[in-house]
Protein backbone atom coordinates (compact mmCIF):
# COMPACT_ATOMS: atom_id res chain seq x y z
CA UNK A 1 0.00 0.00 0.00
CA UNK A 2 1.67 3.21 -0.96
CA UNK A 3 2.36 5.58 1.72
CA UNK A 4 0.94 9.22 1.86
CA UNK A 5 4.26 11.21 2.83
CA UNK A 6 2.60 14.52 2.81
CA UNK A 7 -0.30 13.01 5.23
CA UNK A 8 2.35 11.63 7.32
CA UNK A 9 4.68 14.56 7.74
CA UNK A 10 0.90 16.54 8.56
CA UNK A 11 0.40 13.97 11.18
CA UNK A 12 3.73 14.42 12.77
CA UNK A 13 3.72 18.26 13.09
CA UNK A 14 0.30 18.02 14.56
CA UNK A 15 1.50 15.76 17.02
CA UNK A 16 4.30 17.89 17.57
CA UNK A 17 2.18 21.14 17.82
CA UNK A 18 -0.50 19.40 20.36
CA UNK A 19 2.74 17.88 22.98
CA UNK A 20 3.77 21.51 22.92
CA UNK A 21 0.35 22.68 23.61
CA UNK A 22 0.35 20.44 26.52
CA UNK A 23 3.36 21.39 28.09
CA UNK A 24 2.84 25.20 28.02
CA UNK A 25 -0.76 24.35 29.25
CA UNK A 26 0.77 22.55 32.30
CA UNK A 27 3.65 25.46 32.87
CA UNK A 28 0.58 28.05 32.78
CA UNK A 29 -1.27 26.31 35.52
CA UNK A 30 1.66 25.58 37.65
CA UNK A 31 2.79 28.73 37.54
CA UNK A 32 -1.00 29.83 38.77
CA UNK A 33 -0.88 27.74 41.23
CA UNK A 34 2.59 28.66 42.43
CA UNK A 35 1.45 32.49 42.78
CA UNK A 36 -1.99 31.45 44.24
CA UNK A 37 0.48 29.71 46.90
CA UNK A 38 2.92 32.64 47.01
CA UNK A 39 -0.47 35.05 47.44
CA UNK A 40 -1.77 32.55 50.10
CA UNK A 41 0.66 31.96 52.17
CA UNK A 42 1.37 36.12 52.21
CA UNK A 43 4.97 35.69 51.95
CA UNK A 44 7.33 34.62 48.59
CA UNK A 45 9.19 31.92 48.73
CA UNK A 46 12.55 34.64 48.74
CA UNK A 47 10.92 36.94 51.41
CA UNK A 48 12.23 35.35 54.50
CA UNK A 49 15.84 34.41 53.18
CA UNK A 50 15.61 38.70 52.92
CA UNK A 51 15.96 41.29 55.35
CA UNK A 52 12.63 41.54 57.72
CA UNK A 53 10.57 41.93 60.47
CA UNK A 54 8.96 38.76 61.79
CA UNK A 55 5.74 38.89 63.02
CA UNK A 56 4.61 35.93 65.65
CA UNK A 57 0.74 35.66 66.11
CA UNK A 58 -0.15 34.86 69.20
CA UNK A 59 -4.20 34.01 69.29
CA UNK A 60 -6.53 32.10 70.79
CA UNK A 61 -6.41 30.21 73.75
CA UNK A 62 -2.85 29.77 75.13
CA UNK A 63 -1.34 26.28 75.79
CA UNK A 64 2.18 24.64 75.34
CA UNK A 65 3.16 24.39 71.90
CA UNK A 66 6.64 22.72 71.19
CA UNK A 67 6.03 23.24 67.42
CA UNK A 68 5.76 27.06 68.30
CA UNK A 69 8.74 27.14 70.48
CA UNK A 70 10.94 25.39 67.75
CA UNK A 71 9.65 27.96 65.20
CA UNK A 72 10.93 31.42 68.05
CA UNK A 73 14.54 29.34 67.84
CA UNK A 74 14.68 29.26 64.31
CA UNK A 75 13.46 32.81 64.10
CA UNK A 76 16.56 33.61 66.86
CA UNK A 77 18.83 31.84 64.63
CA UNK A 78 17.60 33.77 61.26
CA UNK A 79 19.44 36.55 59.96
CA UNK A 80 17.59 37.57 57.90
CA UNK A 81 15.24 38.52 60.73
CA UNK A 82 16.03 42.46 61.83
CA UNK A 83 13.30 42.51 64.40
CA UNK A 84 9.88 41.07 65.45
CA UNK A 85 6.66 42.03 66.45
CA UNK A 86 4.57 39.95 68.94
CA UNK A 87 1.05 40.15 67.38
CA UNK A 88 -1.48 39.08 70.24
CA UNK A 89 -4.91 38.59 70.31
CA UNK A 90 -5.84 35.90 73.47
CA UNK A 91 -7.37 36.37 76.40
CA UNK A 92 -4.75 34.25 77.89
CA UNK A 93 -4.49 29.76 78.78
CA UNK A 94 -2.97 27.29 80.72
CA UNK A 95 -0.21 29.04 83.19
CA UNK A 96 2.60 26.55 81.98
CA UNK A 97 1.68 27.42 78.46
CA UNK A 98 2.37 30.99 79.03
CA UNK A 99 5.32 30.30 81.02
CA UNK A 100 7.13 28.39 78.54
CA UNK A 101 6.13 31.17 75.46
CA UNK A 102 7.69 33.52 77.54
CA UNK A 103 10.72 32.17 77.81
CA UNK A 104 11.41 30.88 74.60
CA UNK A 105 10.60 35.10 73.82
CA UNK A 106 12.59 36.56 76.64
CA UNK A 107 15.71 34.10 75.24
CA UNK A 108 15.05 35.83 71.70
CA UNK A 109 14.67 38.57 73.19
CA UNK A 110 18.54 38.70 73.85
CA UNK A 111 19.53 38.43 69.99
CA UNK A 112 16.74 40.22 68.34
CA UNK A 113 14.90 43.54 69.37
CA UNK A 114 11.36 42.41 70.34
CA UNK A 115 8.07 44.50 70.47
CA UNK A 116 4.49 43.33 71.40
CA UNK A 117 1.47 44.31 69.92
CA UNK A 118 -1.61 43.34 71.96
CA UNK A 119 -4.66 43.89 69.61
CA UNK A 120 -8.51 43.38 70.43
CA UNK A 121 -7.47 41.62 73.64
CA UNK A 122 -4.20 40.34 75.85
CA UNK A 123 -5.60 38.91 79.15
CA UNK A 124 -3.81 36.87 81.66
CA UNK A 125 -1.59 34.66 80.16
CA UNK A 126 -1.85 37.17 77.03
CA UNK A 127 -0.22 39.89 79.00
CA UNK A 128 2.32 37.29 80.32
CA UNK A 129 3.92 37.16 76.55
CA UNK A 130 3.63 40.71 75.92
CA UNK A 131 5.80 40.91 79.44
CA UNK A 132 8.10 39.08 77.33
CA UNK A 133 8.63 42.12 74.94
CA UNK A 134 11.02 45.05 75.47
CA UNK A 135 7.85 47.34 74.63
CA UNK A 136 4.30 46.63 74.08
CA UNK A 137 1.74 49.00 72.06
CA UNK A 138 -2.06 48.39 72.63
CA UNK A 139 -5.01 50.10 71.31
CA UNK A 140 -6.86 52.38 72.84
CA UNK A 141 -10.13 50.09 73.80
CA UNK A 142 -7.82 46.85 74.04
CA UNK A 143 -8.88 44.64 76.18
CA UNK A 144 -5.77 43.69 78.68
CA UNK A 145 -4.88 43.07 82.42
CA UNK A 146 -6.82 40.01 84.33
CA UNK A 147 -3.72 39.24 85.48
CA UNK A 148 -4.28 36.75 88.23
CA UNK A 149 -4.05 32.84 87.91
CA UNK A 150 -7.83 30.33 88.08
CA UNK A 151 -7.98 26.51 89.46
CA UNK A 152 -11.56 25.50 88.46
CA UNK A 153 -13.34 21.91 89.01
CA UNK A 154 -16.88 20.58 89.30
CA UNK A 155 -19.16 19.03 91.86
CA UNK A 156 -21.44 16.55 91.19
CA UNK A 157 -22.43 15.43 94.38
CA UNK A 158 -25.91 16.10 94.23
CA UNK A 159 -26.70 14.95 90.14
CA UNK A 160 -25.39 11.80 91.47
CA UNK A 161 -27.40 10.93 94.21
CA UNK A 162 -30.34 11.99 92.32
CA UNK A 163 -29.89 9.24 89.28
CA UNK A 164 -28.56 6.67 92.18
CA UNK A 165 -24.46 6.71 91.78
CA UNK A 166 -22.43 6.51 94.53
CA UNK A 167 -18.75 6.97 94.47
CA UNK A 168 -16.08 5.27 96.79
CA UNK A 169 -12.57 5.32 96.12
CA UNK A 170 -9.51 4.14 98.87
CA UNK A 171 -6.40 6.68 98.79
CA UNK A 172 -3.20 6.40 100.04
CA UNK A 173 -3.48 9.79 102.06
CA UNK A 174 -6.18 12.15 102.09
CA UNK A 175 -5.15 14.41 99.61
CA UNK A 176 -4.77 12.11 96.83
CA UNK A 177 -6.91 12.98 93.80
CA UNK A 178 -8.22 15.74 95.30
CA UNK A 179 -9.98 17.46 94.85
CA UNK A 180 -12.83 15.14 93.06
CA UNK A 181 -16.07 15.46 90.60
CA UNK A 182 -18.16 13.67 93.41
CA UNK A 183 -17.89 14.69 96.95
CA UNK A 184 -17.48 18.38 98.57
CA UNK A 185 -13.69 19.67 98.84
CA UNK A 186 -12.71 19.03 102.39
CA UNK A 187 -10.97 22.29 104.35
CA UNK A 188 -7.65 20.54 103.43
CA UNK A 189 -8.08 20.11 99.60
CA UNK A 190 -9.39 23.38 99.64
CA UNK A 191 -6.08 24.92 101.34
CA UNK A 192 -3.72 23.13 99.05
CA UNK A 193 -5.61 24.10 95.69
CA UNK A 194 -5.31 28.10 97.61
CA UNK A 195 -1.21 27.29 98.21
CA UNK A 196 -0.97 26.20 94.75
CA UNK A 197 -2.93 29.37 92.85
CA UNK A 198 -0.79 31.58 95.36
CA UNK A 199 2.33 30.08 94.55
CA UNK A 200 1.37 30.82 90.77
CA UNK A 201 0.29 34.02 91.50
CA UNK A 202 3.30 35.59 93.33
CA UNK A 203 5.16 34.48 90.68
CA UNK A 204 3.31 36.14 87.60
CA UNK A 205 3.09 39.07 89.67
CA UNK A 206 6.87 39.21 90.86
CA UNK A 207 7.06 39.24 86.29
CA UNK A 208 4.82 42.37 86.01
CA UNK A 209 6.43 43.66 88.43
CA UNK A 210 9.89 42.91 87.22
CA UNK A 211 9.16 43.29 83.34
CA UNK A 212 7.02 46.60 84.21
CA UNK A 213 9.42 48.07 86.76
CA UNK A 214 6.79 48.45 89.29
CA UNK A 215 6.87 48.49 92.84
CA UNK A 216 5.68 45.21 94.31
CA UNK A 217 2.92 46.72 95.93
CA UNK A 218 1.85 48.34 92.98
CA UNK A 219 1.54 45.35 90.54
CA UNK A 220 0.00 43.36 93.23
CA UNK A 221 -3.02 45.75 93.19
CA UNK A 222 -3.03 46.01 89.66
CA UNK A 223 -3.54 42.26 89.76
CA UNK A 224 -6.78 41.90 91.50
CA UNK A 225 -8.17 40.08 88.12
CA UNK A 226 -9.29 43.16 86.55
CA UNK A 227 -9.34 43.73 82.94
CA UNK A 228 -8.27 47.32 81.48
CA UNK A 229 -8.41 49.28 78.58
CA UNK A 230 -5.56 50.10 76.74
CA UNK A 231 -5.63 53.42 77.97
CA UNK A 232 -6.19 52.55 81.29
CA UNK A 233 -3.21 50.08 81.16
CA UNK A 234 -0.99 53.28 79.77
CA UNK A 235 -1.99 55.20 82.43
CA UNK A 236 -0.81 52.19 85.11
CA UNK A 237 2.34 51.88 83.01
CA UNK A 238 1.21 48.02 82.46
CA UNK A 239 1.57 49.14 78.43
CA UNK A 240 3.95 51.77 76.63
CA UNK A 241 2.31 53.35 74.37
CA UNK A 242 -1.55 53.58 72.27
CA UNK A 243 -1.15 52.08 68.63
CA UNK A 244 -1.12 49.19 66.15
CA UNK A 245 1.44 47.22 64.05
CA UNK A 246 2.54 50.77 62.52
CA UNK A 247 3.87 52.13 66.24
CA UNK A 248 5.36 48.78 67.19
CA UNK A 249 7.86 49.06 63.98
CA UNK A 250 8.12 52.37 64.19
CA UNK A 251 9.47 51.81 68.17
CA UNK A 252 11.42 49.04 65.98
CA UNK A 253 13.07 51.54 63.73
CA UNK A 254 13.75 54.91 66.05
CA UNK A 255 14.59 52.67 69.40
CA UNK A 256 16.45 49.90 68.13
CA UNK A 257 17.83 50.64 65.04
CA UNK A 258 16.02 48.69 62.47
CA UNK A 259 16.28 49.85 59.17
CA UNK A 260 13.02 51.51 57.91
CA UNK A 261 10.85 49.80 55.46
CA UNK A 262 11.53 46.21 55.70
CA UNK A 263 8.46 44.50 55.25
CA UNK A 264 6.99 41.98 57.93
CA UNK A 265 6.47 38.52 57.78
CA UNK A 266 4.54 36.45 59.32
CA UNK A 267 5.87 33.15 60.86
CA UNK A 268 3.50 30.47 62.02
CA UNK A 269 4.01 26.76 62.70
CA UNK A 270 1.90 25.56 59.41
CA UNK A 271 3.76 23.54 56.80
CA UNK A 272 5.82 26.06 55.33
CA UNK A 273 4.61 26.37 51.58
CA UNK A 274 7.45 27.66 49.86
CA UNK A 275 9.67 24.96 51.41
CA UNK A 276 7.66 21.90 50.16
CA UNK A 277 8.43 20.23 47.02
CA UNK A 278 6.37 21.45 43.96
CA UNK A 279 4.64 18.30 43.47
CA UNK A 280 3.97 18.63 46.80
CA UNK A 281 2.92 22.24 46.65
CA UNK A 282 0.62 21.27 43.69
CA UNK A 283 -1.24 18.47 45.30
CA UNK A 284 -1.26 20.72 48.68
CA UNK A 285 -3.48 23.26 46.54
CA UNK A 286 -5.30 21.07 44.27
CA UNK A 287 -6.53 18.82 47.67
CA UNK A 288 -7.82 22.55 49.82
CA UNK A 289 -11.54 21.92 48.35
CA UNK A 290 -11.66 18.49 49.53
CA UNK A 291 -10.01 18.80 52.59
CA UNK A 292 -11.86 21.87 53.70
CA UNK A 293 -15.34 19.81 53.23
CA UNK A 294 -13.99 17.63 56.09
CA UNK A 295 -12.00 19.87 58.32
CA UNK A 296 -14.55 22.80 58.47
CA UNK A 297 -17.34 20.96 59.89
CA UNK A 298 -15.22 19.73 62.82
CA UNK A 299 -13.93 22.83 63.46
CA UNK A 300 -17.23 24.29 63.96
CA UNK A 301 -18.41 21.35 66.29
CA UNK A 302 -15.39 21.98 67.86
CA UNK A 303 -16.30 25.55 68.82
CA UNK A 304 -19.22 24.90 70.37
CA UNK A 305 -17.38 23.17 74.03
CA UNK A 306 -15.60 26.71 75.52
CA UNK A 307 -12.02 26.50 75.07
CA UNK A 308 -11.72 26.98 79.15
CA UNK A 309 -12.87 23.76 80.02
CA UNK A 310 -10.33 21.78 77.87
CA UNK A 311 -7.61 23.11 79.51
CA UNK A 312 -6.16 21.38 82.34
CA UNK A 313 -4.33 22.46 85.50
CA UNK A 314 -3.82 26.30 86.81
CA UNK A 315 -5.18 28.57 83.89
CA UNK A 316 -4.58 32.07 83.67
CA UNK A 317 -7.38 33.31 81.62
CA UNK A 318 -10.01 35.51 81.04
CA UNK A 319 -13.35 33.90 81.25
CA UNK A 320 -15.26 35.25 78.63
CA UNK A 321 -16.51 33.29 75.79
CA UNK A 322 -16.71 35.87 73.04
CA UNK A 323 -13.01 36.69 74.14
CA UNK A 324 -11.85 33.43 73.37
CA UNK A 325 -13.13 33.42 69.96
CA UNK A 326 -11.90 36.56 68.58
CA UNK A 327 -11.31 36.27 65.03
CA UNK A 328 -8.17 38.57 63.74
Amino acid sequence: MPVDVDALVDRRRLRRKVTFWRAATFLVIAAALIAGLAYASGVSGLSKRSAHIARIPVEGVIVENRKTLKMIEKIAKADAVKGVVISINSPGGSTTGGEALYQALRELAEKKPVVAEIRTVGTSAGYMVALASDHIVARYNTITGSIGVLFQFGNLEKLLETVGVQMEAVKSAPLKAEPDFYSATTPQARAMLQSLVNDSYDWFVGLVAERRQLEPATARELANGRILTGHSALENKLVDAIGGEDTAVAWLETEKGVAKDLPVVTWTTNENLEELPFSSRISRELGKGIGSAVINPLNDAKGLIPRGLTLDGLVSVWQASDAAEQKP
